[in-house]
């Protein structure tokens, strides 16, 4: 497809998504009046629909239609299970989303590092639980950057340069948070997973149309690459391979504060359970038509150089119509800024409200959202220099993020099941387990033969609870708050 073609498209997706943006604003996120809630939650009022199109853009973003495809491409049939993992954890949600509401609405909680902090009873749980996520998030907004880059290179074959996606697609995130905050990313977001979900579809019909139905498909899968069939497969999903990668992904939603902060949002509880209803049903979707892309590129791409350039070349190639590819292409584009610009609001609150409020000693809100503003711009250029680097698989990246976001994991579910959980337990297990993950993953070691993936839970569990058994919990906070989360009147 030819640079001009492509840039034509991207310019009609940035009047339309600037447009939707401009129109989202309204009293709380305009003027100088401007509060927390209202530019990082959208005020709390959005209805279930939108925040279920907005959930879903935020979280299937270019991992699922890069990086989940290549990783079939790569890994075969077993990247369809280790998707599905993450599906089943986000049960997750029914279970912890109506807690986080109540408790986010009886708080006014602006992030899920500022919950725990109270929860906890201490400043340096909310300190470190943001500084935290800032360390292993600002990576996996990286590995968006670097799935747009390999879209555009890919479809224009080397005429847009990686680089040139990358900055793109960081600029066009960054407008999309400073018109109006998270209304803005929220409104678009809903326009563009309905979107990208209708074209993707379209184009896994086209595909196993092209490879003559689904039965001819995986006859001729099984015929000339049968491994990819099974489990490991071609040898990428070992077993330990397989579990390193998979527990990390199941506490996606807990774990993920761009995710875990959208619980805040909708206005009633009703709301949440639509969103959560209609995630699933998008979810469950979009991973078939993922995996679907990946064996399609397998059979009608062999040889590849690089298995996160499945997507793109599949769509490059006379399998799709030039037009309906520039469409998906879009939609996958539209995809990872949706994800990239969540990442960077839900960052930017958590070091505004939970790092510069406490070391400045005020809770003024407008300054607030002034400092969040400005660091925005600071968390979109080190993403776009670690985007740079170009590393490993899209798919392996992002999971690697989440195995380190995983250390906030027990002090989470402690928080709404644990009253004798503790500021001290916290504490150990965020940083002791984010320096058990870093060590890990800088050294190569695989204690027993399992990797990080396997570890981070079990070392944050025991350094949670062992000290919290050795230190003086904040039991009327904690009654109080489990009270909240579960009785509320709303």
């Amino acid at each position: 497809m030819s640079a001009t073609a492509i840039w034509i498209g991207v310019l009609i997706y940035l009047v339309v998504s600037v447009s939707v943006a401009w129109l989202s604003r309204d009293e709380s996120t305009n003027g100088r009046s401007v509060s927390m809630s209202g530019y990082f939650l959208g005020a709390r009022r959005f209805g279930g629909f939108v925040s279920a199109l907005s959930y879903s853009a935020t979280t299937y973003s270019a991992f699922m239609m890069v990086g989940l495809a290549g990783l079939t491409y790569t890994a075969g049939v077993g990247a369809f299970g280790f998707e599905i993992v993450y599906f089943v954890g986000v049960s997750l949600v029914a279970v912890f989303g109506p807690r986080f509401w109540r408790v986010g609405k009886a708080y006014d909680f602006i992030t899920p590092s500022e919950m725990l902090g109270h929860r906890y009873q201490s400043k340096p749980v909310a300190v470190s639980t943001a500084l935290t996520n800032c360390l292993f998030l600002i990576p996996y907004a990286a590995v968006q950057l670097a799935g747009v880059g390999y879209l555009l290179a890919g479809m224009s074959d080397g005429a847009i340069s990686f680089t040139t996606g990358t900055v793109f697609a960081t600029i066009v995130a960054l407008v999309f948070s400073y018109i109006a905050g998270m209304r803005s990313v929220m409104w678009t977001d809903a326009l563009q997973a309905a979107f990208m979900l209708v074209s993707a579809f379209a184009v896994a019909l086209l595909v196993v149309h092209h490879l003559g139905g689904l039965s001819a498909m995986f006859g001729q899968l099984a015929q000339v690459k049968g491994q990819v069939l099974t489990v490991p497969g071609p040898g990428f999903f070992s077993f330990a391979t397989f579990l390193g990668l998979t527990l990390p992904w199941f506490f996606f939603s807990l774990s993920n504060p761009q995710v875990s902060q959208r619980l805040f949002m909708p206005k009633s509880l009703p709301a949440l359970r639509l969103m959560l209803i209609g995630f699933l049903c998008f979810g469950l979707v979009y991973t078939l038509v993922s995996v679907t892309w990946g064996f399609g590129a397998l059979l009608t791409l062999p040889g590849l150089p690089k298995a996160d350039l499945a997507t793109p070349r599949l769509l490059a190639s006379n399998v799709v119509p030039p037009v309906l590819a520039e469409v998906v292409m879009i939609g996958i584009l539209a995809a990872a800024i949706s994800t990239i610009d969540s990442i960077m609001l839900t960052l930017s609150s958590m070091l505004s409200r939970d790092v510069y409020a406490h070391a400045a000693g005020h809770r003024d809100d407008a300054r607030q959202v002034r400092f969040g503003k400005w660091v925005l711009a600071v968390i979109a250029v080190l993403a776009l220099i670690f985007a740079e680097l170009q590393l490993n698989l899209i798919a392996v990246l992002s999971v690697a993020a989440s195995t380190g976001l995983a250390v906030t994991v027990p002090a989470i579910v402690g928080a709404f099941y644990w009253r004798r959980g503790t500021a001290a337990g916290a504490l150990a297990s965020i940083l002791g387990g984010s320096a058990a993950v870093l060590l890990l993953f800088a050294s190569g070691l695989h204690p027993l033969g399992l990797s990080a993936g396997v570890w981070v839970l079990p070392v944050s569990i025991v350094l949670f609870v062992g000290v919290s058994l050795c230190t003086k919990a904040p039991t009327k906070t904690a009654d109080e708050f489990i009270a909240h989360s579960q009785w509320m009147k709303v």
